[in-house]
């Protein structure tokens, strides 16, 4: 059998990692010059890390990264502490994405990455699926895999009109940076703060500072993306009981400063044809308040993996995984919309933490 992803995102490497793993040909297709990972510090949870130890790669993961708590503060900085659950539910490893990225391509091995490799269209039959790529080349594959991301091609092509969308008012601002001097940073802070803002940071393996700040329901913004990340900023601190974040913020290089309007994917009615499937944000990008679309679509591409190895056909697994993955989603995205929907901080950090125990219990 023979694989072609697209996409070499987290979840397009993981993918082609697991299908090679179980003895699957697979070639990555990625648009872009080179791997490059989109946003900065990336949390994933113990689902997460149960997959990459299956793919054996457990232990260089670890090695890049620092074991972190999610557990949050109000905006007085009172600690939030939902009694009905455990310190497991509220741990996570945090990486670095571009570190991440690499070491998912090295195991891929760099020889099965296509780099500037567009796919426009595809073509499915009986026997294979034909995928024409940008510049008038095509390949042809037993199965595609859309994993590229919430603006995927692929999705386009099997669902038209199935576009990302706003999720508006909802803005993200994040960056890694060197603390600056004095500013002694050792353990992380996370704030859920007035004006439906949420942000902190969290110190990483290497010594630098992963901050971030987010808004629900914000309104038009204004200035550069650092003078919004800093005026949100102060709505997560009005005691005046945490001056790191400002402090963090301020030492961020303006072009360093990465902001994004939330996108969503919103519930699809198919994730599969008989020879093409959706993994990842290309068929469920989810709202960024629930930290954990890596680690959801990391399993996706172990899941298609494990059936297409086992299946008696491609239509077969991909029918399996579409059964599967459908009503799975359905309940992540009930319970994320009820922690988006929390009136207050302890009923935000009591319905975030029920998320985080259903994903890593269930």
């Amino acid at each position: 059998m023979r694989a072609v992803v697209a996409g070499a995102g987290i979840v397009g490497l993981t993918s082609a990692i697991a299908l090679r793993k179980l003895g699957i040909e697979t070639v990555v297709h990625e648009q872009a010059s080179e791997i490059r990972a989109a946003g900065a510090g990336l949390g994933l949870w113990a689902n997460a890390l149960a997959v990459f130890d299956e793919l054996g790669l457990g232990d260089q993961l670890r090695a890049i990264g620092k074991p972190a708590e999610m557990y949050f503060r109000d905006h007085t900085g009172e600690l939030i502490r939902p009694p009905e659950y455990s310190a497991e539910d509220h741990q996570y490893l945090l990486v670095h994405r571009a570190r991440l990225s690499d070491l998912l391509a090295d195991a891929v091995g760099r020889d099965n990455i296509r780099l500037d490799s567009r796919l426009i269209g595809y073509e499915e039959t009986d026997a294979a699926v034909e995928i024409r790529l940008e510049g008038g080349a095509t390949v042809a594959a037993d199965v595609l895999i859309g994993a590229d991301g919430a603006y995927s091609v692929v999705r386009s092509l099997l669902l038209p009109g199935s576009d990302a969308v706003k999720h508006k008012g909802h803005h993200a601002w994040r960056a890694v940076v060197r603390p600056p001097e004095g500013a002694a940073i050792e353990r992380g802070v996370i704030v859920l703060g007035e004006k439906r803002t949420r942000g902190g940071y969290v110190p990483t393996v290497d010594g630098t500072v992963y901050w971030l700040v987010n808004q629900f329901d914000a309104d038009p913004l204004d200035g550069t993306p650092k003078k919004q990340a800093a005026e949100r900023a102060a709505f997560l601190d009005t005691t005046g009981w945490n001056p790191a974040l400002p402090a963090l913020i301020e030492a961020t290089p303006d072009d360093q400063v990465l902001h994004n309007q939330i996108m969503l994917v919103p519930p699809l009615p198919r994730w599969v044809s008989h020879r093409v499937a959706l993994a990842g944000d290309s068929a469920h990008a989810l709202s960024p308040h629930i930290t954990a679309g890596a680690s959801l679509g990391v399993e996706d591409g172990l899941l298609l993996a494990r059936l297409l190895a086992s299946s008696d056909g491609v239509a077969d697994a991909l029918a399996a995984y579409e059964r599967d993955r459908i009503p799975h989603y359905r309940e992540v995205n009930e319970l994320s919309q009820r922690v988006e929907d929390s009136a207050t901080p302890e009923e935000f950090a009591t319905n975030y933490v029920a998320f985080s125990h259903w994903m890593i219990n269930r």
